[in-house]
């Protein structure tokens, strides 16, 4: 009898769902899953023949599942505060390489293996475009992104020097007068060597100065090396005169001699008597004398300390010397059908001729949503949904298995009367 038949397709069919539905709730928690939908169809139908009105009588074979879709939507974003967490807002998947398998995921819960490479759970490379001196090339080759690999941040000797201050208007002009303030530069090795500022008044609104190195800086001893020397000429308002504010002064040794560590002070080392935006930085009025604020444009070596992660994949990595610089870019894959897809497990899909090939580039772009750092895609499956759906799907087998236990009890009736 067909009815048997067409009774256990439907028990098979919504065992399926079964499965489907308790794959959803036990993902429930999986980071960036995305739940699947069992869809029924119908099977073949047998022609009987056909009525008085020419109509076909057809009897059906029973139902089968004929597809699962996947929920692609946005799951909700968990903050994490971790820097090697990321979560992709809206559309695009992470590119994992294994070998030479390449896999996509939405799965953002990273590390950093012992190689310094970011990694997904399952230990897959991230791919992106690699930085090459603090520069990333979306146009360039895909690769593996090395987030911790020893990278340091080159030294820069400075150039420029700027000390906002004040000289005392009522000092004495004598030795009394004398006031200094000190700022640290570096040299092309990244080696720190102090500057001192020395000042002296020596007439009304006219001052000396010298600015000067340690001598153990050029392998001396005695008194300290002078940079540059000369005399500051102020007017009745205390406006610096001379030398012209607007022609930095230069600092250099004197001839022959050269720093003790090896390196060299930059050719271009100037104090700017003036700041940036062209406001006077030395004045010359009745008030103590004071240095307010110094700087200046080097820095050491540094080490990298962390990265952070910008919502374009940019990753940018921090460094001891305050530096910053870019490691690299992540990238983002789309595809023409994201049904087709193939779930291989480990919160990851695999390309397939259904899907077709991806469209690979950077976040923010075509159609690829933004990254955020520092967070994570949660599941998207909704528990109060998939409850209802279980209640159907009980409720489906039920009545499958209820029809096929009255098809038992007409076929024993049948036996009866053949007794």
């Amino acid at each position: 009898m067909s009815s048997f038949s067409i009774s256990l397709s439907g028990l098979l069919a919504d065992d399926q769902e079964l499965s489907v539905l308790s794959n959803n709730l036990a993902n429930l928690n999986t980071v960036g899953f995305k739940g699947e939908t069992a869809q029924f169809q119908d099977l073949f139908y047998q022609e009987l023949g056909a009525n008085g009105a020419g109509d076909p009588i057809q009897i059906g074979s029973g139902a089968m599942v004929g597809s699962t879709a996947t929920d692609f939507t946005q799951g909700t974003l968990e903050s994490t505060g971790l820097s090697t967490d990321l979560a992709i807002q809206g559309n695009g998947f992470l590119l994992a390489q294994q070998g030479n398998v390449t896999q996509y995921t939405r799965d953002g819960h990273l590390s950093i293996n012992a190689q310094g490479y970011l990694v997904t759970s399952d230990g897959s490379e991230v791919l992106g475009y690699p930085a090459v001196n603090g520069v990333a090339n979306p146009n360039g080759t895909l690769g593996p992104l090395q987030v911790n690999g020893g990278q340091t941040s080159p030294p820069q000797p400075t150039s420029n020097v700027t000390l906002a201050l004040n000289l005392n208007a009522g000092a004495n002009a004598d030795a009394t007068s004398a006031f200094s303030s000190e700022v640290t530069v570096y040299d092309s090795q990244g080696a720190a060597h102090v500057l001192t500022y020395n000042f002296t008044k020596t007439a009304a609104n006219t001052w000396s100065y010298a600015v000067t190195l340690p001598a153990a800086d050029v392998g001396k001893t005695g008194n300290p090396v002078d940079l540059a020397t000369g005399t500051l000429t102020f007017d009745a308002n205390g406006n610096l005169t001379a030398p012209d504010p607007k022609v930095p002064i230069s600092l250099a040794l004197p001839t022959g001699d050269t720093l003790a560590d090896g390196g060299n002070l930059s050719s271009t080392l100037k104090w700017n008597l003036v700041s940036s935006s062209g406001a006077a930085e030395i004045t010359q009025v009745a008030n103590p004398s004071a240095t307010s604020s110094s700087q200046q444009d080097g820095y050491a070596a540094g080490s990298l300390t962390g990265f952070l992660i910008a919502g374009n994949g940019t990753i940018q990595g921090a460094f001891t010397n305050g530096q910053t610089t870019t490691l690299g870019q992540i990238a983002l894959a789309t595809f023409p059908n994201t049904q087709g897809l193939l779930q291989t497990g480990s919160n990851n899909f695999m390309a397939s001729l259904a899907s077709g090939l991806p469209t690979v580039g950077l976040p923010g772009t075509g159609g690829r949503g933004t990254i955020s750092d520092g967070a994570l895609e949660n599941s998207n499956v909704d528990i109060a949904t998939q409850f209802a759906q279980l209640i159907l799907a009980e409720r489906g087998y039920q009545a499958n298995s209820q029809a096929i236990t009255t098809e038992d009890h007409v076929v024993q009736s049948a036996l009866s009367i053949l007794q």
